[in-house]
């Protein structure tokens, strides 16, 4: 039997983490989707976990002429729903005694003196997180509202004793990084950086978070994580589905502008990043910035020769189903060059991954759904079993799973019983055998950002050099030169990632 005294031995990171106090958690655009399919439930499950202040209180704005009644009404409704947890109907009814809404115009100064008039009064916390579930173009108007009506930090001192005031800011931050500088500084002109959240759910998901645990917690795999034993890093995020309804918003952006700047980069820096000094949110965030900065300044035409961008035609499903093409979606242009699939070769040009190719791939209408990290190491020397087996002999390989089927898996070469023959096997590890269910992402970020705790937020400099990539190579694929998107069936497997 194995020895399995270590097994089961905690270290509590969050019994030194105090939980979040009383706060006021006011939503612009209470009434829309990202409210009712994340938020709402998100703190409705906190509730359940105890992890939200019972004196908390949540004030959601829309346009929408609703009473606080009728409006908590339909949030019953999408929280049952929702909630990975279902509905419990007494804890509901806590979570509704303190929902209030507010019916007002972002544009209108009469809606944040009606929220700052809120604040002051009784019952309700004085700290607020202000959440910015609108579209992008309402980001600055809603932060220099709040400004004006005295809900702002921008130049504030940490130390200063007044109640917080924290910003959460959605998705897709700014479209370019001229753009996400001209936010970032309109932002910063009404709060402090300390005080803006820049979201990204990827990183609210558990099985991302855990690869800073199984990377720097971990003496098996943290030696072996460079150069002389890995030979390649692959990550993918792949869906199935199509646009669906955001013609509209996707053909102005593409699969670049909508995934690799965001939530493909985001994996990049946590697998390549160095151990950061500590645990605290700047110490990992300047980590993964100096993985940007050590991404070379490629050329236009070494770009092209470096990415693959496709487009999705007619298709048809696993089952039959057929399935139409890109350009016969709604609202999308019918001779559009936008690309639904993107895949990048980089490299990470510092000491411990010089010389090792990350691809990036992701796209839409794909014959599967997955995201994952795959860690390739090299073989071992020409000799032994490498010099007889030559290809026959499987490649270590570590794949960390972040959806479907949370987990990781590490394969490995083993006598095969009975012969004198090698085989690849696999040691797996499933979240799903840990836990019924997992936090939702939104979960961890809410609460995150309740305790003031930033570490899987973006930083203003970290979204710039994201999008510096990312510039580079639009303008790559927007010259003359540059051949058109390849088309790939809809419900076929993704195109070929350069090599």
């Amino acid at each position: 039997m194995p020895d399995d005294s270590t097994l089961g031995i905690r270290c509590d990171l969050d019994s030194e983490r105090p939980a979040p106090g009383p706060a006021s958690v006011v939503v612009f655009g209470g009434t829309g989707d990202l409210a009712r399919r994340k938020i709402i439930p998100a703190l409705y499950n906190l509730l359940r976990a105890e992890r939200l202040h019972p004196d908390s209180r949540i004030l959601c704005t829309g346009r929408r002429p609703l009473d606080s009644e009728r409006f908590r009404s339909g949030l019953k409704e999408a929280a049952a729903r929702y909630s990975r947890t279902g509905l419990d109907p007494s804890a509901w009814d806590r979570l509704a005694a303190r929902i209030d809404y507010l019916e007002g115009d972002l544009e209108s100064p009469a809606l944040y003196a009606s929220i700052a008039e809120a604040l002051e009064s009784p019952g309700m916390p004085r700290d607020a997180l202000f959440y910015l579930a609108v579209s992008p173009e309402q980001f600055g108007s809603a932060a220099r509202g709040l400004a004006a009506a005295g809900l702002g930090t921008s130049g504030r001192h940490p130390d200063d004793p007044a109640p917080y005031r924290r910003l959460i800011v959605e998705k897709p931050f700014g479209r370019d990084r001229s753009s996400a500088r001209a936010l970032n500084l309109e932002l910063q002109d009404c709060f402090s950086e300390r005080d803006i959240f820049r979201i990204d759910h990827y990183l609210g998901k558990e099985t991302v978070q855990n690869l800073l645990y199984l990377r720097f917690a971990n003496s098996v795999f943290e030696p072996l994580w460079n150069r002389r034993y890995v030979e390649r890093v692959e990550i993918d995020v792949l869906e199935e589905e199509g646009i669906g309804t955001r013609g509209g918003y996707y053909d102005g952006a593409g699969a670049a502008r909508d995934m690799l700047q965001n939530h493909l980069i985001q994996l990049l820096c946590l697998t390549a990043m160095e151990p950061p000094a500590g645990l605290d949110p700047e110490s990992i965030r300047d980590e993964k910035v100096k993985v940007l900065k050590s991404i070379p300044a490629y050329s236009a035409e070494e770009l092209r020769r470096r990415s693959v961008r496709g487009q999705y035609g007619p298709g048809s499903d696993a089952s039959g189903r057929t399935l139409r093409g890109y350009r016969e979606e709604d609202r999308v242009r019918p001779d559009s060059r936008t690309e639904t699939f993107a895949a990048l070769r980089l490299e990470v040009d510092n000491w411990r991954f010089a010389g090792v190719p990350f691809v990036l791939r992701t796209g839409k209408a794909l014959d599967r759904r997955v995201s994952e990290i795959r860690i390739l190491f090299r073989k071992p020397p020409g000799a032994l079993f490498q010099g007889t087996c030559g290809d026959f002999l499987g490649a270590n390989g570590l794949t960390l799973r972040i959806q479907p089927d949370e987990g990781l898996w590490l394969t490995f070469n083993a006598k095969v019983p009975g012969r004198a023959a090698v085989e690849s096997g696999a040691l797996r590890f499933s979240y799903r055998e840990k836990a019924d269910s997992l936090p939702e992402a939104y979960e961890r970020l809410l609460d995150d950002a309740l305790a003031g705790d930033s570490t899987l937020f973006i930083r203003a400099d970290e979204t710039e050099a994201a999008w510096s990539l990312v510039d580079r190579l639009e303008e790559a694929w927007a010259d003359p030169a540059a051949p058109p998107p390849i088309l790939y069936p809809a419900g076929s497997p993704p195109p070929a990632a350069p090599r």
